[in-house]
Order: structure tokens, then sequence, then C-alpha cells
């Protein structure tokens, strides 16, 4: 498995300094501060480039190649919570065979494949990110999944490629939270949906326990901000507004990491606890522990030449936002399990 991801990284990493471009990435506070105080442009899709460029390798490395959280039960390890949720999503959306869908942010497609997979359904995978689209299309064709894909690279921001009224449905899984704009992000989802299509979409928010007066609270959200490359952190109300604003009618929308019966508590896996049946390498490099044996081990693995110069420094990054996301999910202000179904109207008035 380092073998694997040692090879991957050489690949992904070939002809950069990586140490220097994590050090560029955050200063993006300071950047975006600095454009905005001389007048000049910021571009946030290249910040958001910059993170998945440099950790989406070990994102999938250390959590799975579903790169976003899930509603955990005691019993389900993290992979199979993943899974449920992803099915939760394929029956809200009523997906089935002969459906064309737009996956918004595609990641490296492991949604997209379970989606085609269970419904039958044919997706068009989106991506800003070429690495990660790139992975998707690479993935899909070893198993034998490639006939069932389209792939665009392009920003859901503006996806004047795509024609109106051509999808009969869409998803997006932890992307949109990185707009800039989240209505005019919205609004391009609409454009591309039939009239009373179905929309899915997962954002990472602030809680009602946000406390904007509150020193702490300001802390964590800075830095969670920071370290995940979030423009900003919408509340629940922003979210809605946002979906209105573009014509979207609301049909559910809850944070889904309150369930009814026992649960953990989202970032759980992070601190070392999910449920039964996971391997012991899967659960320990997730845990603070392992972040740390890692990080010591890839120092080493640096000196000899068997992982480029700067890994260390990619997961000392990723090392820090683990720790953001324990501190948003511990003081109850921060989930990333904030889950809408919108539905674009059938016709004008309904």
């Amino acid at each position: 498995m380092l073998n694997s991801l040692s090879r991957s990284l050489w690949s992904v990493y070939r002809g950069w300094n990586v140490t220097t471009r994590v050090a560029h990435f955050g200063s993006w506070f300071e950047r975006r501060s600095g454009a905005d105080a001389d007048g000049r442009d910021y571009d946030h899709t290249e910040t958001v480039n910059d993170y998945y460029d440099l950790c989406s390798e070990f994102m999938q490395f250390g959590w799975s190649e579903s790169l976003h959280f899930a509603p955990l039960t005691p019993d389900e390890t993290l992979e199979q919570s993943i899974v449920r949720h992803q099915r939760l999503m394929i029956e809200r959306l009523e997906l089935r065979e002969g459906m064309r869908v737009v996956d918004v942010g595609c990641g490296v497609g492991a949604p997209m494949r379970r989606v085609v997979r269970e419904s039958g359904a044919k997706v068009l995978c989106i991506n800003n990110n070429q690495q990660q689209l790139e992975t998707t299309r690479r993935r899909n064709v070893e198993e034998g999944l490639d006939h069932m894909a389209e792939y665009m690279k392009c920003n859901f921001m503006d996806m004047g490629a795509m024609e109106a009224n051509s999808f009969d449905a869409a998803y997006a899984i932890e992307s949109t939270c990185h707009a800039p704009d989240k209505a005019r992000a919205f609004a391009e989802i609409f454009r591309v949906l039939k009239p009373g299509a179905l929309f899915w979409g997962q954002e990472m928010c602030l809680t009602e326990a946000f406390d904007p007066g509150d020193s702490r609270h300001r802390a964590v959200k800075d830095e969670l901000m920071l370290c995940i490359a979030l423009h900003d952190i919408a509340t629940f109300p922003e979210v809605d507004h946002a979906l209105e604003a573009a014509g979207f009618q609301i049909v559910e929308a809850c944070d889904r990491n309150v369930q009814g019966g026992p649960s953990t508590p989202w970032y759980r896996p992070m601190e070392g606890q999910e449920g039964q049946g996971g391997t012991l390498l899967n659960t320990f490099r997730r845990t603070p522990l392992g972040r740390k044996i890692m990080i010591a081990g890839l120092r080493l693995a640096e000196a000899f030449g068997f992982f480029p110069k700067g890994s260390t420094a990619v997961v000392r990054l990723m090392d820090r936002t683990a720790y953001a996301y324990v501190a948003g999910g511990k003081t109850g202000i921060f989930t990333p399990l904030y889950c809408f179904l919108a539905r674009k109207p059938s016709q004008s008035g309904d």
C-alpha cells in the first residue's frame, strides 16, 4: 500500500517544489486580503486546486476513495457508513437506468461508481482539478465503467459549456462548499437540470451553536477555512436561501449528523473511534498517533528518496486539518453533513 502511495506521489508531484507549494497554499488568507486591499483579483479556484493537487493522494490513503464524511453508527466501519450514505442519496434522487446525471465536483469518482453500479444511470463527471478528473477516468476504465461516464474539466461557477435543461438529476458532495458565491453555483446547476429534476447536496456548514462574538469559535472557523480552502462557511439558513435564490424548491434539508438511535459523531474516526469490523491499519492511520508516525516515517523515507521531498509537509497540513475538523465537531459549531434535496420546478410558477 505504501509502495502504491509512493508511486502515485512521484507521478503527481513530478517537477514540483512541494514544500514551497504547501507554504504558498498556507498563505491564501493573506493573498486574498492583499488582493482585496490592492484592488486586484483573487482566484479562489487556484487555491482549491492547490489543496486537492497536494492532498488528494493522501486523502485516499488515510480516509477512502470517497472523499467525504458520512453519518456514523457504532456498528459500522467508516467505509460501511459511507456506502450507506451514498445509497441514501441514490434513493432520494430516485436514480434509475436511462437517466443522465451530473456529478458536480466528482472527486476521484467513488460516489459516481456507486451511482452507475446501483442505479444504471449515466453520469457526467465535472471537476476543475485535472488530476482528480484523470484519476476518475483511469479508475472507471480499470473497473469497466468508462462507458457509463462522461468527463468535463469545468468550474461549477460557470458551466456554460453544458446545455440548459439537459440532466435528469444532479448531486454535489462537499464540493460547492468551496464556492465563493453559493447562489451563483446553485444557479448554474439549476440551469442545466431539466424541469422537475432533483438535486442532492452535502454542505460543510456552521451550526446554530456558532457564536460570532466568541473568539474561540471565530478561531476554529478561520482554521477550518484556511486548512480546507473554504472561501467562507455558510450557515444552514444561508444555504437554504442560496438554493431558493437560484430557483430551487427545498424538499428536505437537515444535519444528518443528528440521528435517531445510537450514533457516533462524524469526526470520531480522526480520534480513533469508529464501528467494529474495520482493519487495524485503516483505523489506526486516521488517528493522531497514526498521523504522527506517518510524519516521522515520511521524513525518513524522503531522506532515502523513497517519497518525494515535501511529502511530510503535506501530511503536516493534513494533520492540522484533522485537528481543525475535530475542534469544529467537539465545539458543536461545524458539520460537514448538512444535506438537502431540492427540486427544479416542473414549470414556471410551480
